[in-house]
């Protein structure tokens, strides 16, 4: 019996220690409790009662409740040696995972208010100019880094500047697992620093098949939102070591290109008689031109004593006449950029198996696609229209009906029947 008592004497600190071990817990999960169902609450109509928007992030991002895990990890680890004064081993061991604890909700809570501030700064023009969210990776990565650093250094109960020595002799390793992170990193640099893409740029890379708006820049990818709503993930580096099309300059510049040939029948290409060139002076636009060059036309035949009735002078075409109609009608369009704005062509390409190419180059103000498509429709909608004043035709690929109309369709179907 006096051993039992001798043994229970001995037992007594340490069990009155778990008991205030235990009492210790039960306060930290009590002020756990307090923090989130009272304290967070309140902050949280207080935030939704302010006209500030960024502490609506802060809230968004979770950051106050992180922060409410601290107060529990503080309590504990203040109370423990309380709880056992002699200290020891176990007391030690406990601080250390306490302090481990609260290291870990300081990076949670540093990670959201980063996320946060992403978010709050993609809020103003300049996110669309300067994307920092390639520069908070690297940030987070750094924080990751230094704080597994941290904690296996107090698992171990060593320095942590001794471990940095140790793994310096794994910067190759590291380097080989980091690989597409480090080429992500630098080429995010690059991107940024020569100012090659933005978020909301129109980009087109041709090896992945990404063609639409860029909506978001990161570390190891780009995000393109392609113009049937599907996602395109291109890796960052991807984009330094190869080449793709950035449409931003179209909108800056206020222009948008139109680039179409409209084939004409060679057939139908023919000196214009007078009559002709009476009925093209009823059109308003051409009357300046034909003036011009009839004078132009008669000073040079004269000059070079062409005779009408013995040589073949110079005359006019139908097609030139048909094209400088075109660059008339394009001048006077109020959507067109004009000649000494941006570029202004109508021109003649070199004759294919097709027939003679007439090409628009020119550029329409409205840079937004649905307008563009709808201006540069009514455009040729007009000159296909206005062709055949000009006795000009435009060519068509003959289809399995035109073959049966024409006479050897004719004959070929006879024979047939």
């Amino acid at each position: 019996m006096n051993e039992i008592l001798t043994w229970l004497k001995g037992l007594n600190p340490w069990v009155i220690g778990c008991g205030k071990a235990l009492g210790i817990v039960l306060l930290a999960l009590l002020i756990h409790f307090v923090s989130k169902r009272f304290l967070l609450k309140c902050l949280r109509r207080l935030v939704e009662k302010t006209k500030n928007k960024w502490d609506d992030v802060l809230t968004e991002k979770h950051v106050l409740n992180w922060l409410a895990q601290l107060p529990g990890g503080m309590v504990v680890y203040s109370l423990l040696p309380i709880a056992f004064p002699a200290g020891g081993n176990i007391v030690n061991l406990a601080q250390r995972l306490t302090i481990i604890y609260m290291m870990l909700m300081s990076v949670m809570v540093v990670q959201s208010i980063l996320n946060a501030v992403i978010d709050i700064y993609r809020n103003f023009e300049l996110s669309k100019k300067r994307p920092i969210r390639s520069y908070v990776q690297v940030v987070k990565l750094f924080l990751y880094v230094v704080s597994g650093i941290f904690v296996i250094s107090i698992l171990l109960n060593k320095s942590p500047w001794g471990l940095l020595v140790g793994i310096g002799g794994l910067a190759a390793v590291f380097m080989f697992v980091f690989k597409d992170t480090i080429l992500g990193f630098s080429a995010s640099i690059q991107l940024d620093a020569q100012d090659m893409i933005r978020r909301d740029d129109w980009i087109v890379h041709a090896k992945s098949g990404a063609d639409g708006d860029v909506i978001d820049v990161s570390i190891n990818v780009v995000r393109v939102r392609n113009w049937d709503k599907t996602i395109t993930t291109i890796p960052t580096h991807e984009l330094i070591s190869g080449s793709f099309t950035n449409y931003r300059g179209m909108f800056e510049m206020g222009g948008r290109r139109i680039k179409r040939n409209i084939v004409v029948r060679i057939s139908s290409v023919k000196f214009c008689t007078p009559e002709m060139i009476d009925s093209f002076e009823e059109i308003d636009i051409l009357r300046g031109y034909l003036a011009e060059k009839r004078r132009e036309l008669e000073e040079y035949n004269r000059s070079h004593g062409e005779d009408p009735e013995k040589t073949n002078p110079r005359q006019l075409t139908n097609v030139g006449i048909f094209r400088a109609y075109v660059a008339e009608y394009l001048k006077r369009h109020p959507k067109i950029h004009q000649p000494g704005q941006m570029t202004f062509l109508v021109r003649q390409l070199e004759p294919t198996g097709e027939g003679l190419p007439i090409q628009i180059y020119v550029f329409v103000k409205d840079t937004r696609w649905a307008y563009y498509e709808g201006i540069q429709a009514d455009i040729f909608d007009h000159i296909l229209a206005i062709a055949p004043k000009f006795e000009v035709e435009i060519y068509q690929k003959p289809s399995g009906s035109d073959l049966k109309e024409s006479p050897v369709g004719t004959v070929l179907g006879g024979a047939a029947l």
